[in-house]
């Protein structure tokens, strides 16, 4: 707890930049006073606000606020892996790419545990090692009378989305589905999904295995459009009955994007989260040589070039609401050695975590008048507002935490393994080249990156105890 007295706190004067408010672009200084943002002047109004003020120059700079990711995987064990990223090197490298904010996935726990136990055993994992502020989503991997009764009891310890999974071991039914958003939605808890039909996916890898057809483009064939869109349809079903809020994590395909499209037009909470690596990348990277194609398994896989003109058609028109990355990082190295022979047994994931702010800026910035604040929106206001950590981040404004990264739009940079932080031997997104990138990180007034290098304290990071979503976007 800060018990400095006002008058005494360190003061931060960010200057000359470009600054990205919810009302517009503007030219303007920030005044920062302990964690928190105090004004927001524009610099014809006092030429010297703040003469004790420690100056950061920001001249040719954008001001945007910290980037919140809502998914990433650090410390997660499958059985057959582990993550290489844990709480410290995982967040070293989302502050190095403009991250401020994580909002972190557990794994599945022992069979039968309460919803608390992952949850206790992630703050284990996070407490003393993060960098930068973090919060968990709850796990469900069975539903009974407990977990009902549980799900407020969690909210309550400001955990107040769950991930439910329509596929995988622990998957929920159609039923399950249903019980489980009648409570939710009495309990203002958001549930998050993963939307694949996983009958038609066991049944084409099946098919796949038996017919000895088991390179890494079988990944993506025995996980076609259709096992996201009717899953994604499924689920938008089932929580209008109960009137609930529903996130679909990762969304992928034209087809499921249409059917959060129609839901969200009809008046439906509906919220739906895309990654860069369904963006940037495309299914012919599963036939990379030498198995190089598993790198990219993950699930929902890779799509086509046409499935990734819609996801940008629905960022443009904001029918997708949050970028994040599902980072989950397993070595290449192991990946080739467990499935060269079989893509079933590659642990799925990719690593993302630092990429994902230039990658977007990148890709959604063309226009530095007009297109600036839907950028701040979608990965980072979006993202603060549908998973309760909104006004205190999300946003530059006076009251809220000193969360703020300065981007470099003239620092072109391509994309190498060997220029990022994560604690993983490969990147996706080998060879693409951004056009700008973060050049300081600021994580409730302290600065944590500074050209190019982190300056932050290991176990700097708060653990942030969410309120209940905002769901009127």
């Amino acid at each position: 707890m800060n018990t400095m007295h006002p008058s005494t706190e360190r003061k931060t004067l960010i200057k000359n930049g470009t600054v990205v408010t919810p009302g517009g672009v503007v030219d303007a200084d920030i005044l920062i006073q302990g964690e928190t943002i105090a004004q927001i002047r524009h610099r014809d109004q006092d030429r010297n606000p703040a003469a004790d003020a420690t100056v950061i120059d920001a001249q040719g700079l954008i001001v945007i606020p910290g980037g919140i990711d809502v998914h990433t995987h650090f410390n997660l064990d499958v059985g057959i892996a582990k993550a290489q990223d844990d709480f410290y090197t995982g967040t070293v490298a989302a502050a190095m790419g403009g991250t401020t904010t994580i909002v972190d996935h557990p794994g599945f726990g022992p069979e039968n545990c309460s919803i608390f136990h992952q949850i206790e055993k992630y703050h284990g994992f996070a407490q003393g090692n993060a960098v930068i502020d973090y919060a968990f989503h709850g796990v469900l991997q069975h539903l009974n009378e407990e977990v009902l009764r549980d799900i407020p009891r969690l909210a309550d310890q400001g955990i107040t989305s769950m991930k439910a999974y329509m596929t995988y071991g622990h998957m929920f039914s159609s039923d399950m589905l249903a019980r489980l958003f009648e409570v939710t939605q009495k309990s203002g808890v958001l549930i998050a999904v993963h939307a694949e039909d996983d009958t038609m996916i066991n049944r084409l890898r099946r098919e796949f295995q038996e017919a000895g057809k088991t390179d890494a483009i079988y990944h993506a064939l025995s996980r076609p459009n259709e096992t996201e869109a009717k899953a994604v349809r499924e689920v938008i079903d089932i929580a209008a009955v109960n009137n609930a809020p529903l996130y679909i994590v990762h969304l992928t395909t034209r087809q499921g994007l249409e059917a959060v499209k129609a839901a969200r037009q009809s008046g439906r909470a509906v919220f739906a989260e895309t990654c860069p690596q369904y963006l940037f990348l495309d299914e012919d990277a599963y036939r990379e040589d030498d198995h190089g194609g598993l790198k990219y398994v993950m699930s929902p896989p890779l799509r086509s070039k046409t499935d990734q003109a819609a996801l940008w058609q629905g960022l443009e028109d904001e029918t997708i609401s949050t970028v994040g990355t599902d980072h989950c990082p397993f070595d290449f190295k192991l990946k080739k050695q467990l499935a060269k022979d079989d893509f079933t047994r590659c642990p799925g994931g990719a690593p993302g975590v630092e990429a994902r702010i230039p990658l977007m800026f990148s890709g959604l910035v063309k226009d530095l008048e007009t297109d600036l604040t839907r950028f701040c929106r979608l990965v980072s206001e979006n993202p603060a507002r549908i998973m309760g950590l909104y006004p205190k981040k999300g946003i530059i404004k006076a009251g809220a935490d000193a969360d703020i990264v300065l981007m470099d739009p003239r620092k072109n940079t391509t994309l190498s393994h060997g220029m990022l932080h994560e604690n993983v031997d490969y990147t996706p997104y080998e060879g693409i080249r951004v056009n700008s990138w973060p050049v300081l990180t600021m994580v409730r007034g302290e600065v944590v990156v500074k050209n190019g290098v982190f300056t932050g304290q290991k176990g700097f990071g708060r653990f942030i105890k969410r309120k209940q979503s905002e769901y009127n976007l």
